[in-house]
């Protein structure tokens, strides 16, 4: 009796307590159900690892995308993303080849030399006296600038001249007394001695009178000097003595430095395998234009033309100096500055240009990529010319108007098709009806002929699964929904 009682309480459950079956050993789980719950997990995270590998290779979904839609459509796939050889389509850029004048510039680094240097030292000595000019005054040629004591210089002037003037009147009576003892000589009233030994007097006197000249010449000429004035036009530096200081020629600062601003020159240096090309343009005849700019070479400074060239190479920088001569009447050109230096040494008419980036150097020699009305390239082998800047003349193999690869050319070989940046997507990469990506809507409805349908299977099953594997590995609990028998 107890056994059948106990068999009908395992058939009806107690009254109070729950319609789930609790299980063996109190509340932890079978062995079963421990493996089941295991497998569930594993293929949820299997699931969850696939979706993953899926989002992140865009471009594999887009090509399977493409080829189910295609065979959905019995024709070739929409898949506008893939070119013409069966790779990627590579975005490029492009740039027309034009017709310019090509400049052919000469590049160096100058220094700018004044075209006069002159230190100011007076040529007598005595004191300073009076200082007529200020530091860094412009002055010009013949300006006076200081005066020195010139009242020992005027005395020596009037002594100079006392000496010429008695010699002279001694002179002119010797000349007389020859002139009586010729007279004399002719009525034979005199010896012939006595006229020789006065006309030697009369040329000894002569001498004396022209040495006193020269004496009060340079006595005169001293007295000049007392006057210090700038012997070229320039600006004046510091000054080196003040009034009252005793100078003399020897003093080896001088009085002042003058410095000539306008013209000034600008020497540099010249690479010798380009001196045969500056050579030829002077031979013919041209004349160069200079460009001075400042250390940035950012800033224009001054235009001059070039001078001259040096008459030896040096061995150690296998450079030629020249110069270069501007008008610098801004004075923005200053001795010692460092200046770049554009010399234009001829320009090429007419010439073929792209842009530098567009030219190519293979082992076969100088290539560019065309493009053609197809949206494909074409190489192409052609000859550079000059270049210059962010340009590049092409001397054969190229006709104007033609449009070149400019950017994204390493990707490209020959008859590879390419797509511009302004083009608008293609139909079967992104958005076209039949492409990979305009199903997505229709996943789970349209047959499954998306990626975007296994996505979502993908997603479902996942989630079922988390479901499940969270189920088998922790214990049953009570929910709302379920029963409770009274």
């Amino acid at each position: 009796m107890e056994e059948q009682h106990e068999e009908q309480h395992k058939g009806h459950p107690h009254p109070g307590t729950s319609l789930v079956p609790a299980p063996a050993g109190g509340s932890v789980p079978t062995r079963r159900h421990r493996w089941l719950g295991s497998v569930i997990a594993i293929l949820a995270l299997a699931a969850l690892a696939g979706f993953a590998w899926y989002l992140t290779h865009p471009t594999a979904a887009a090509d399977g995308a493409s080829g189910a839609s295609a065979a959905g459509r019995g024709g070739p796939g929409g898949g506008g993303g893939r070119g013409g050889r069966g790779g990627p389509v590579t975005t490029v850029g492009v740039a027309s080849a034009e017709l310019a004048d090509i400049p052919i510039w000469l590049d160096a680094l100058g220094t700018v030399t004044p075209s006069a240097t002159v230190t100011v030292r007076p040529q007598v000595s005595g004191v300073m006296k009076q200082v007529m000019f200020k530091e860094g005054q412009m002055v010009h040629a013949g300006q006076l600038l200081a005066m020195i004591d010139a009242r020992p210089f005027e005395m020596a002037v009037m002594q100079s001249e006392g000496q010429r003037l008695r010699d002279q009147a001694q002179l002119d009576n010797a000349k007389l007394t020859l002139q009586r003892f010729q007279t004399l000589l002719q009525q034979d009233s005199i010896a012939r001695q006595d006229v020789d030994t006065q006309a030697a007097l009369v040329k000894q006197l002569e001498g004396t009178v022209m040495s006193d000249k020269a004496s009060e010449g340079t006595a005169r000429l001293n007295l000049n000097y007392t006057r210090i004035v700038a012997p070229v036009s320039g600006r004046v530096g510091l000054r080196s003595v003040d009034v009252g200081n005793v100078v003399s020629p020897g003093d080896a600062n001088g009085i002042a430095v003058i410095t000539q601003l306008a013209p000034i020159d600008v020497e540099f240096s010249v690479p010798q395998d380009r001196v045969p090309d500056v050579e030829q343009r002077v031979a013919q005849g041209a004349t160069l234009p200079v460009t001075a700019y400042d250390r940035t070479r950012t800033k224009e400074l001054d235009k001059g033309t070039f001078s001259t060239l040096n008459n030896q190479v040096d061995t150690q920088t296998g450079t030629v100096r020249a110069k270069a001569r501007f008008a610098n009447p801004k004075s923005t050109l200053f001795p010692s500055q460092f200046v770049n230096v554009r010399v234009l040494l001829d320009t090429i008419a007419g010439a073929v240009v792209v842009p530098t980036t567009a030219l190519r150097h293979g082992s076969d020699g100088d290539f560019v990529y065309v493009l053609n009305d197809d949206r494909t390239v074409a190489l192409r082998k052609v000859t550079q010319g000059q270049a210059t800047g962010d340009r590049v003349a092409i001397a054969s193999g190229l006709a104007i108007a033609e449009k070149v690869i400019t950017e994204g050319a390493d990707r490209l070989k020959d008859g590879a098709r390419v797509q511009l940046p302004d083009d608008r997507p293609a139909s079967g990469a992104f958005g076209g009806r039949g492409g990979a990506w305009g199903n997505r809507a229709s996943g789970p409805r349209g047959g499954g002929s998306s990626p975007w349908a296994g996505r979502d299977r993908a997603g479902t099953a996942a989630d079922a699964a988390s479901g499940a594997s969270n189920g088998a590995s922790r214990p049953h609990r009570r929910h709302a929904s379920e029963v409770v028998v009274p």
